[in-house]
């Protein structure tokens, strides 16, 4: 038995290691003396301190361990009052004493209480005295010597409790005698070993009460489990590992998808990969990244997602491809999650490691924290935004860093609407399109469900229509052309525009169409209803009790499914949790699930809900980066599920026969359906009944004398359409 036939590491990190396995293990079965100072004292530390030990006891080895109680303010006191010193450590002693909370824990005390009685383990309690200006003892040192005399040293920030092996982000520093390290192995074992003999005059120590031992003997049973490492391993921990990103086992990319990462790779791996929602763009992704890898045997991995519900979506399939990311955000559940990422950047520049994989949110990503570590990343390094379109905006446009060799965007509408500018710094920076996987395709090609889409006409009243045009006419003065003849609007003017969308949104008349088309639906299931972000009116006109806030569009339609119909209904909105979300997706996928859910922005982007076989969508929009994906969401393949419906409210200023060209706001009516139109015709075109659209587009063109022209455009910006 010899410590130096181990392959030991010098630095052991519990979210890269699994340090029982991999280091307390194979270093306890070789030795004959394990020594440790370990802090605070605990039943449970105690019981942890079991792991890897049945090696060192069935080779007749000896414990020996120093612990600290942990000294209330009371129990200071009380001993600066005189009382004591041994009654009041016994009574702090005792306080740590707990019960176990499964079967591993008391086989553990078990096996503490036999070695305890039979001599294989001493223990000792050091605390500072109290006037002492030293504070509390709180040291973390490890010895352990095999047959031969050799001797392993470890310290550093792990204490023996299951929190310290698994959850928190600790580390330990490793020293061998016969390496490098023998003056510092020898100076350890001489302050070990005057602490044991009482002889360290900046502490007390005394012998371990017999009152605790009597406490821990009760749990001792007739007979050893020496396998409760084993056994504890293959029920309750995984083994943690790291390693490199690769496709996983069994695995196998579509065509399509190796044809987007070939040609991603022709471009010197930088590319846009446009595709649907629902057709794999993550595993694309993810396969580019093994792809790149796997050629250039070392990667620094950046992942950035919009929201933080996306970050977690994203972690599960980084795993499936062999990597164990840094979860970076405000709520992350890794609480170390920073050190984790300086240390990853610090080991990989010095070749320690090969790879490493961070995935975060925009915000995070925008961070001083997290720009200044990007700064200290070279070429080796792959940036993948998901949904990048918002990779656009000015202030996110400055975190994409030049020194970044490789690039790779992932949107289903990169194309920012009105915004050419920040379109075009995405095309710069990301390079060309590897892949344009769109809509039509993915539905004739069996990766999205089918759909029928019903255009639904709703009109503003008298008011609204009012307060549409007052507006319209406000932005048409916060208009101006710049140099290149390109309108221009004031941010003023964007105000207005959010403030007559939200109009044309949150039309009343929506919720009573929705009434009557809602009764051939009451009994059915997996219904969405897409609210907009706004107010609406729920009751008749009356200036004396009108409210002028109005109520939330979410909660009338919650009113009306839930309290008018008897629906069970639920919403699904940013104010809900992470985990409340996942409840209500698996409830709602169930035999007995929620009939519909409500939903606002949230699920605009990367939300999963595949078993949604109709929708309600009453959020009026004109940008088609929002509606397509809120197509995507509907059109997700699920058991069940041959084909979709998609009830789109159209908003218009007036039925078709009230048309009149001829009056003085009929171009502000005109820009308003042309806008309406533009979705109409994105929506209808590839839809199982095409010909109902084609026919309502029709009617609406010769109404409003919209040519065929106009429609193959985005909005011309004479009204400054974006709603």
């Amino acid at each position: 038995m010899s410590f130096r036939n181990l392959e030991l590491l010098k630095h052991y990190k519990t979210y890269k290691n699994n340090i029982v396995k991999e280091f307390y293990t194979p270093v306890l079965e070789q030795a004959v003396l394990y020594q440790r100072s370990v802090g605070f004292f605990s039943s449970t530390a105690l019981i942890e301190l079991t792991k890897g030990i049945t090696g060192l006891v069935k080779n007749g080895g000896k414990i020996q361990f120093i612990v600290s109680p942990f000294l209330s303010p009371e129990d200071i006191e009380a001993i600066e009052k005189g009382y004591e010193k041994r009654a009041v450590v016994e009574n702090a002693l005792l306080r740590e004493i707990k019960e176990p909370e499964n079967y591993f824990q008391e086989e553990r005390l078990n096996l503490l209480a036999h070695l305890i009685e039979n001599g294989t383990l001493e223990l000792k309690v050091a605390f500072t005295p109290p006037k002492k200006s030293s504070g509390m003892y709180h040291e973390k040192v490890g010895l352990v010597q095999d047959e031969e005399g050799n001797k392993i040293v470890f310290t550093g920030s792990l204490n023996e409790t299951i929190n310290a092996f698994y959850n928190n982000y600790e580390s330990i520093v490793v020293f061998t005698s016969w390496q490098e390290s023998k003056e510092y192995a020898d100076e350890m074992q001489k302050d070990f070993d005057l602490l044991w003999s009482g002889e360290d005059k900046d502490l007390e120590i005394i012998d371990f009460p017999d009152v605790v031992k009597e406490r821990i003997q009760v749990k001792k049973k007739e007979t050893v489990n020496y396998d409760i490492d084993k056994e504890e391993q293959e029920v309750t921990k995984a083994e943690h590992v790291r390693g490199n990103p690769m496709i996983p086992e069994g695995f196998s990319l579509r065509e399509y998808q190796v044809d987007a990462i070939s040609a991603w790779r022709e471009e010197g791996y930088r590319g846009i990969f446009d595709m649907a929602t629902g057709t794999g763009k993550t595993y694309t992704g993810l396969g580019a990244v093994a792809t790149l890898f796997e050629e250039k045997k070392r990667l620094a991995i950046i992942i950035v997602c919009p929201y933080q519900h996306l970050v977690e979506q994203w972690v599960e399939d980084i795993e499936l491809f062999n990597m164990d990311p840094v979860i970076g955000y405000s709520a992350s559940k890794q609480k170390h999650w920073k050190q984790r990422l300086e240390d990853d950047i610090y080991d990989f520049n010095l070749g320690i490691i090969d790879s490493f994989c961070f995935v975060t949110t925009n915000a995070t990503y925008s961070t001083k924290f997290v720009s200044d570590l990007m700064g200290q990343l070279g070429k080796d390094t792959l940036l993948v935004v998901d949904e990048a379109h918002n990779f656009g905006s000015t202030t996110l446009r400055r975190k994409l860093y030049p020194q970044i060799e490789y690039r790779l965007a992932l949107s289903a509408t990169l194309d920012r609407h009105g915004d050419e500018e920040g379109t075009e710094a995405l095309k710069q920076y990301f390079g060309k399109k590897c892949i344009e996987y769109d809509l039509k395709r993915a539905i004739d090609e069996g990766k999205l469900t089918p759909y029928y889409y019903y255009p639904i006409l709703v009109y503003l009243d008298e008011d609204e229509l009012e307060q549409y045009k007052d507006l319209s006419y406000q932005i048409r003065k916060e208009c101006h052309q710049d140099r290149r003849g390109k309108l221009k609007i004031t941010e003023k003017g964007k105000m207005l525009l959010m403030q007559r969308a939200r109009i044309v949104a949150g039309a009343k008349q929506k919720i009573d169409v929705l009434r009557e088309k809602m009764e051939q639906y009451k009994s059915d299931s997996h219904i969405l209803v897409y609210c907009g972000a706004t107010r609406v009116q729920t009751f008749e006109y009356d200036e004396s009790e009108r409210d002028e806030e109005g109520e939330r569009q979410i909660v009338a339609v919650s009113k009306l499914l839930g309290n008018e119909l008897g629906m069970k209904v639920t919403h699904f909105t940013s104010n809900e949790s992470a985990a409340e979300r996942e409840v209500i997706k698996r409830r709602f996928a169930t035999v007995d699930p929620y009939q519909a859910i409500v939903a606002i922005k949230c699920l605009d982007e990367g939300v999963n809900i595949p078993s949604i076989k109709t929708a309600f969508i009453l959020a009026s929009t004109t940008n088609p980066k929002e509606y397509i994906q809120r197509r995507g969401r509907v059109l997700r393949l699920a058991k069940n599920k041959p084909y979709a419906v998609i009830y789109d409210f159209v908003t218009l200023a007036s039925p078709m026969e009230d048309v009149n060209i001829y009056a003085t706001d009929f171009s502000c009516e005109r820009a308003l359906a042309k806008r309406e139109l533009l979705r109409i015709k994105e929506f209808g075109e590839i839809a199982l009944n095409s010909r109902d659209s084609d026919e309502l587009i029709n009617n609406l063109m010769a109404a409003y004398q919209i040519t065929d022209d106009e429609l193959e455009v985005d909005d011309d910006g004479s009204e400054f359409g974006e709603q």
